[in-house]
């Protein structure tokens, strides 16, 4: 909004513009004014209007009563003497002309000008309202006034300073474009030198590029000073730090190979890393090397063998160096050889720390335990050993279950570790093989008893075969194991062999007439059912002796060591087997009263059935059971005959078996109706009275002393007489053999021609033909 400042000098312009202008130049210099203007020049007649004028005249006459010196007027005519006179007459000038009152003008200047003092009185209805009216114009126009001088007082202020800031820019402009001045005159005097600025900045970056790029290339190719001193000072130990210098130096070499494979051939600078890089790869070997002889004489001296980490790491790195692997080994080998044999002298002679365990040769009068315990001593060493070297080379678990069988390749076809370890093993139990195999020598040899021979030779195939398991068949301590197994069980088939000659040449006694088998066969078959026992408990399960057996039976000449029960049953059976046929031929052809057979047949029965509860005797009890059986057969055929004979009809059970038809069989001397009655008679009575019908015993089988075969051949011998009856039967009744009465001849006698009548005599279900 822009007011127009008055000037001192206007006043006279200004008086005239009221003249001329009248009220217009106050409505438009002053909108509130014409407001006012406008609602005091109105008539009101509503009663609101009314109320609002009637308190505004009560307010002025309630000041012109209680002021009557004339204050009001009295300030009033201050204000305009102190103010601009012109402006203040402009203002009272366009009131009097808007308002056309000038008598009431010019009255209040009378009463201004006699004593300062104005008087109201309410003479006429209206009048104060008027004053009101009139004095409330008034003041609010000197009220704006007052605004607008001090606005314009304000304004004015700014002016003054708004002059002065517009000097300072103007300054300012001036300074600025000296300077731009300046500043170009600078420019172009160092122009060049900017651009040799420019240029050795660029030189700089290039500089720092090259040696950012030398640094990579050193940090990539190159070792650090602690680096350095890792792989070949002798102040720092092997282990993680020098591990990973080792790792550095061999990634430094592998990536220097894009050096050495440039198109002009190997850089200078890749055979100096390499040549460099080599030789200390060779120092760090050789330090893995100290350190490994070093820790491997001192963990080969210890019993508790624990592989470390960081030794486990070395030997690891050394496998990429195998001639310094087998150096290092080689101590490892010679120290634990050492150690072995050492801790096994200390064993078998001076026992553990305080005397336990006892020293194992004090148990030397007992040859089981003294061997037991030897072989379970190298046991625990060697499983020991392995565990040890499995750890040390990082040998992986192959899912083996505990206590089954290692599986093993053949030479050449096995992993390195594995050949290690078994070069390893065998190296460390050499010299343990040698004092044990000579003490197990003798004491296999010293043995008389062939069952505590065969009991050694048991326990050594026991410890010989887990050793197999453990480490192989090729190892020295199986080798060892095999050969003095194979001792032993020499030592145990000549034992047997020289106690089954004894047995051949012995001879029964004459002047003994019992039928039971005689003491040397007791006890050549007592020895051989403790060694049964023996080797059932060492297989300890059935299919095992089958294997074995069917191993036996399909290459007899196997291994002596991998020996089944077979050669044991023809060492041992076959033998006595043959002693009783022989000596029973010799006492039967010197005393032909003698009952061979029964004799015979008890000294097979007592042979099977010692045989019988063992599983793995199954060929050997099925050769005996041929030869019961055949005697069977034979002692059968002799009693039916002789039951036939004592009954009458051995003779016509012949006749009628033999008869071919050419002739009636009742023109057959021998047969004849009468002879046939008398036979049929003596078979009657005979099955009355004969005790080997009542009883269904016979005297001569008494003596076996396996009473079921007794009851066999008995029984089959009835079984053979009643069929032999019922085909003399058949046979009598036939007409072609022309038996007059037949039914009749038959019936007159037990059984009366019913053969099912005499199997009920006998006791026995009759048999279908």
């Amino acid at each position: 909004m822009s007011v127009p400042v008055p000037h001192p000098d206007s006043s006279s312009s200004i008086s005239t513009q009221r003249k001329n202008s009248g009220s217009w130049t106050s409505q438009s210099r002053n909108p509130i004014s014409s407001r006012l203007y406008k609602v005091l020049s109105t008539n009101f007649d509503d009663e609101s209007t009314r109320e609002a004028l009637q308190t505004l005249s009560e307010l002025y006459a309630s000041s012109s009563s209680s002021d009557p010196s004339g204050v009001e007027a009295s300030s009033f005519s201050k204000e305009l003497s102190q103010n601009n006179v012109d402006l203040n007459d402009t203002l009272l000038g366009n009131a009097d002309d808007v308002e056309g009152e000038g008598e009431d003008d010019e009255e209040g200047k009378r009463a201004q000008s006699s004593d300062g003092t104005l008087k109201f009185f309410e003479n006429t209805p209206g009048e104060v309202a008027a004053r009101a009216r009139k004095n409330l114009k008034r003041d609010m126009e000197l009220r704006l006034a007052e605004g607008s001088r001090h606005f314009l007082k304000v304004l004015s202020e700014v002016d003054e300073k708004l002059v002065a800031l517009q000097k300072h820019v103007s300054a300012m402009h001036i300074s600025c474009d000296e300077a731009e001045k300046q500043l170009q005159l600078s420019g172009e005097a160092s122009k060049s030198l900017l651009e040799r600025a420019g240029n050795l900045r660029e030189e700089r970056q290039e500089v720092e590029d090259q040696k950012s790029i030398v640094s990579l290339f050193l940090a990539r190719f190159t070792l650090t000073e602690e680096e350095t001193e890792a792989l070949v000072s002798r102040d720092v130990p092997v282990g993680k730090r020098f591990f990973q210098a080792m790792d550095k130096t061999e990634q430094i070499r592998e990536d220097c190979q894009v050096l050495m494979a440039g198109e002009d051939g190997p850089t200078k600078a890749g055979r100096d890393i390499m040549a460099s890089t080599a030789s200390l790869l060779e120092q760090g070997y050789e330090k893995i090397l100290r350190w490994c002889s070093y820790e491997f004489r001192q963990i080969g001296r210890d019993s508790q063998l624990e592989v470390s980490t960081v030794m486990r790491e070395a030997v690891l790195r050394l496998r990429k160096r195998p001639e310094l692997l087998n150096e290092s080994l080689a101590s490892l080998s010679l120290t634990r050889q050492t150690t072995l044999t050492s801790s096994f002298l200390t064993a078998l002679t001076r026992g553990g720390p305080s005397g336990l365990p006892r020293p194992i040769e004090l148990h030397a009068h007992d040859p089981l335990r003294y061997i037991g315990d030897m072989l379970a001593w190298v046991h625990q060493a060697i499983a020991a050993e392995r565990e040890f070297l499995e750890a040390l080379f990082s040998v992986k678990e192959d899912g083996r279950l505990i206590g089954s069988a290692r599986e093993f390749a053949r030479k050449g076809k096995m992993s390195q570790e594995e050949e290690w370890i078994r070069e390893l093993m065998d190296a460390a139990v050499g010299k343990v093989c040698v004092p044990l195999k000579i003490r197990v020598q003798q004491t296999v040899r010293s043995q008389e008893s062939a069952i505590m021979s065969f009991k050694i030779a048991n326990l050594l195939q026991f410890y010989k075969s887990t050793m197999t398991k453990t480490i192989g068949d090729d190892a020295v301590l199986s080798i060892t194991l095999k050969e003095i197994t194979d001792l032993a069980y020499k030592t145990f088939f000549g034992s047997v062999e020289a106690q089954c000659r004894s047995l051949a040449r012995t001879t029964l006694d004459l002047e003994d007439t019992s039928l039971t088998p005689p003491i040397p066969i007791l006890d050549h078959v007592q020895i051989l059912r403790e060694i049964m026992a023996v080797y059932q408990s060492y297989l300890g399960d059935h299919d095992q002796a089958m294997k074995d057996e069917e191993d036996d039976e399909k290459n007899p000449a196997s291994n002596i060591s991998n020996v089944g029960f077979l050669r044991i049953g023809d060492i041992m059976v076959q033998p006595a087997v043959d002693m009783c046929l022989t000596a029973a031929e010799v006492k039967k052809r010197l005393r032909p009263d003698w009952d061979k057979d029964v004799f015979v047949l008890n000294c097979l029965s007592y042979l099977l059935s010692v045989l019988e509860p063992f599983e793995f005797t199954k060929s050997q009890r099925g050769l005996i059971q041929e030869r019961i059986n055949s005697k069977v057969e034979e002692l059968t055929e002799e009693h039916y005959h002789g039951i036939m004979v004592n009954a009458g009809l051995d003779e016509i059970a012949s006749l009628c078996e033999n008869h071919d038809g050419s002739e009636p069989l009742s023109h057959i001397p021998g047969i004849q109706p009468f002879q046939l009655q008398s036979a049929l008679t003596t078979y009657s009575r005979w099955l009355s009275t004969s005790t080997e019908v009542v009883s269904s015993s016979s005297p001569r089988l008494s003596r076996l002393t396996l009473q079921r075969l007794h009851t066999q051949i008995h029984h089959a011998a009835l079984g053979r007489m009643a069929k032999a009856y019922g085909m003399i039967c058949e046979k009598v009744r036939r007409k072609e053999n022309r038996y007059e009465a037949a039914a009749t001849l038959l019936g007159t006698e037990r059984p009366f021609g019913q053969v099912g009548l005499l199997w009920q005599i006998f006791g026995l279900k009759e048999e279908d033909e």
